[in-house]
């Protein structure tokens, strides 16, 4: 077997426990919840994987860019080092990082459907494209040497990937912290060593 193998294999495991506790709960308050606003919900959030965003074209993330962008919470100890991970292994150069909470972050958070002054979730931005959530995570994964492998999370239903991002979303400045001051990135956008 695969040394790989059972890290994936205890991945899907922890999916198959959380996706049956998720549809615990979507039962549970489906006698509160009308279907048609219910099902016109559902198959909006399946069709936003993907979201056109307005970014100048030679900007990181832009249409005619050789950059993807990272919109990141500034303040999130997890979400820096998430940064901070992908900087140490982004060989070629492709990553800017933009704090979520910034001038310049403000306005692409907004379009993507982020509140700046509480984000949920952080963005990737390439090829004028916006991706939040998990498939954010798994779109930045592509793009890394070695970890390019996560693309079979993409057979995990997004709702399931979206409830467990969420979940440590939701938990993140509890379980690594919240810094006080917003990191910055260099002028050029790429990750402070």
């Amino acid at each position: 077997m695969h040394k790989a193998a059972p890290a994936i294999l205890t991945s899907a495991c922890l999916m198959c426990i959380i996706c049956q506790a998720a549809i615990f709960e979507i039962a549970s308050n489906a006698t509160t919840t009308p279907v048609a606003p219910a099902v016109s919900r559902v198959f909006a959030f399946l069709m936003q994987a993907e979201q056109s965003i307005a970014v100048e074209q030679k900007s990181p993330g832009g249409s005619d860019s050789p950059q993807g962008l990272i919109l990141f919470d500034g303040v999130c100890v997890l979400c820096s080092r998430g940064c901070h991970f992908v900087s140490k292994r982004d060989r070629r150069g492709y990553f800017r990082f933009v704090p979520i909470q910034m001038a310049e972050g403000r306005p692409l958070a907004d379009q993507l459907g982020i509140d700046p002054d509480r984000p949920d979730s952080f963005a990737f931005v390439a090829n004028g494209q916006g991706y939040v959530k998990s498939e954010a995570v798994l779109r930045i994964a592509r793009e890394l040497p070695r970890w390019r492998w996560t693309w079979v999370f993409h057979f995990i239903p997004r709702v399931v990937r979206d409830a467990i991002y969420d979940l440590v979303a939701r938990n993140r400045y509890r379980w690594f912290g919240r810094r006080d001051a917003c990191i910055l990135p260099n002028a050029d956008r790429s990750w402070p060593s």
